[in-house]
């Protein structure tokens, strides 16, 4: 018998994740005026302070904008919302949003090599062994989800030598996004993680202090696997 863990929410937790996935469904739109907190109350069977909480919550997402004493109405998340929404975009139902993948991996293409080339500008010889020990720890690892996971500790430690509070919040971002798919991403991904050498490069070029030659690196790394990645995408997504 597989058993899962069993997870306790409260009630505004239901809430927020209820208007939330309406909200992101379409079915609630942009501009439209949800009922007030005594008739949401009433129609979800919930008190008030449980409502109120819940749409705080979502106010402070991006999703919905509450003004005390006027309607509450839904907000084009696509202009307000932040990053932190990412990983509930990712899942609609039981099937990945393929344009929010495509965005993934676009943006991992193109910011890799930025921290990458940031990391030797600013790094110093802590890193570079903290890195050389990471790829090391990647070409000793035989299992394909264990070894996409070597791969995130390389690139937290790039990250973390980068110095960029911004890439690194991006970072932390996709990690929770990406890591939930590392098992049905185990075989398209087996090609890059699969290449410690190309890391070792990365690695290298970062300890040598050359930002030039960490960023091209990068993109010999990242690039192979992505663009596989889109092309499969395009693919799915042609009738």
């Amino acid at each position: 018998m597989a058993l899962q863990q069993v997870t306790r929410r409260s009630v505004p937790e239901h809430v927020f994740e209820q208007i939330m996935s309406d909200v992101l469904s379409g079915e609630m739109a942009p501009g439209e005026t949800l009922p007030n907190e005594r008739r949401l109350a009433e129609v979800l069977g919930v008190s008030r302070p449980a409502v109120r909480e819940a749409l705080t919550r979502l106010n402070a997402a991006g999703l919905v904008e509450v003004r005390h004493g006027d309607a509450t109405t839904v907000r084009d998340y696509r202009r307000h919302a932040g990053l932190d929404l990412l990983p509930r975009l990712l899942l609609r139902g039981d099937q990945p949003d393929l344009t929010v993948v495509r965005s993934i991996l676009e943006a991992r293409l193109h910011n890799g090599p930025k921290v990458a080339e940031l990391a030797a500008e600013r790094s110093g010889p802590q890193a570079a062994a903290v890195l050389t020990g990471a790829v090391d720890a990647l070409a000793a690892e035989e299992d394909p989800v264990e070894r996409q996971l070597a791969a995130l500790t390389f690139w937290d430690h790039v990250v973390d030598a980068a110095d960029s509070i911004v890439f690194r919040l991006m970072f932390n971002t996709l990690r929770a996004t990406y890591e939930p798919a590392l098992a049905a991403l185990a075989t398209v991904m087996s090609a890059e993680v699969g290449r410690p050498e190309q890391y070792r490069r990365v690695a290298q070029a970062i300890a040598a202090g050359d930002p030039a030659a960490a960023r091209r690196a990068a993109v010999k790394l990242l690039e192979p696997a992505t663009r596989d990645l889109l092309a499969a995408l395009s693919g799915l997504d042609e009738p």
